[in-house]
């Protein structure tokens, strides 16, 4: 299904549709403040090993994250925060970061990397955060394959790519084509792991 939301101002209608198709284990793709990404329930095993299979990866070696649609959402999937770092966080999101942090005890084992950590995200996207909202916590997520550059920007090209391998595809508007930057904060201080779409001073 190729389902329009509206960037500003999403339907309600339509996110629940959505929300049902994610809780009923379904796959979905949909877009982010970076690139679209494919999503899928982190409770919902079958969905994250349909995932795995698209993108031909093994779930804790993949660079798989959460997307959350706040700080405390995201709070509760990793170890206690100390207040510097948490002040970071709240410089830095919403927006196109990915945080990789201590995962808690509520992140499913088959998502924890061998290192027990998690990334996560809260995207500036009224789309996602609309979606985690409604669903209650967060989304798996994972870049979009794709050689081209319409094959992960473009809504209709990408729902004739995987119309045959996810359950919906969201059309938001044309996608971002440069991913989201990655932070490790186990360490101190936090490295910086991939430079994306978000400036990052190490300094700071």
């Amino acid at each position: 299904m190729l389902l329009h939301i509206h960037p500003l101002n999403p339907q309600p209608r339509n996110v629940r549709t959505v929300v049902e198709c994610l809780l009923d284990g379904g796959v979905i793709v949909y877009p982010t403040d970076t690139i679209y990404g494919l999503g899928c329930d982190i409770f919902q095993h079958k969905a994250i090993e349909r995932i795995c299979r698209i993108k031909n990866i093994n779930p804790q070696k993949a660079q798989l994250s959460f997307v959350c649609h706040d700080l405390s959402d995201l709070s509760n999937y990793t170890k206690s925060i100390s207040t510097p770092l948490y002040r970071m966080l709240k410089t830095y999101l919403p927006g196109p970061y990915t945080f990789i942090l201590p995962a808690s005890k509520e992140v499913p084992k088959i998502l924890k990397s061998k290192k027990d950590t998690v990334g996560l995200r809260v995207p500036d996207n009224k789309i996602a955060c609309d979606i985690m909202r409604e669903l209650g916590h967060p989304v798996l997520s994972t870049s979009l394959p794709g050689q081209e550059v319409e094959e992960y920007t473009d809504p209709e090209i990408i729902y004739e790519n995987f119309k045959n391998l996810v359950d919906v595809v969201i059309d938001g508007g044309i996608g971002g084509m440069i991913p989201s930057t990655i932070v490790d904060c186990t360490s101190e201080p936090p490295v910086l792991v991939r430079q994306g779409l978000g400036p990052w001073d190490s300094e700071e």
